[in-house]
């Protein structure tokens, strides 16, 4: 038997201290948190994906009563950016997110995650794909508190399935 160790390196910031070549993303990311739709989950999340040609694109999460139907912002950002983009790499993701509490008028403006969320396993896979193909995505997760960058989409599925 080997042992193996996976280790993924995380640059972690405070909120003031991102550096500028984040900012726009991240408040891409921001502003497409508003226009999901989550009546089910009320939780609002938005991706900004900066593509090789510097469009910025963005997604947000989009549910539907037979849940299997909708899709997370991460998906619908990368699917819209390689349908209006054959061929262009992608270089960046920034996702952001916050739960709008019961009662609450969709889109209000709520404060943000404390803690950055991750992809889940299916973007992450999705995701990778277009990595495979065009190199590396960083990846920029936004929390209120404190934010974390990774080099790469494969630094967050580092026993991921590439050989396609």
């Amino acid at each position: 038997m080997k042992e193996r160790k996976i280790v993924a390196l995380i640059d972690e910031y405070r909120p003031e201290e991102l550096p500028q070549r984040y900012t726009d993303l991240v408040d891409a990311a921001k502003a497409a948190t508003t226009r999901a739709h989550a009546p089910y989950s009320r939780f609002h999340v938005g991706a900004a994906i900066r593509m090789e040609n510097g469009e910025i694109v963005c997604g947000a999460n989009q549910e539907n009563a037979a849940f299997s139907a909708g899709t997370c912002a991460e998906r619908s950002a990368c699917f819209y950016a390689a349908s209006q983009y054959p061929g262009v790499a992608m270089k960046q993701i920034a996702i952001a997110a916050y739960l709008e509490p019961e009662g609450y008028p969709q889109g209000g403006g709520l404060p943000f995650q404390k803690q950055p969320i991750s992809p889940c396993g299916v973007c992450r896979q999705a995701l990778l794909e277009y990595e495979a193909m065009y190199g590396d995505i960083e990846v920029i997760l936004y929390g209120n508190d404190v934010i974390y960058v990774l080099p790469s989409i494969k630094s967050l599925m580092p026993l991921s399935f590439t050989e396609f």
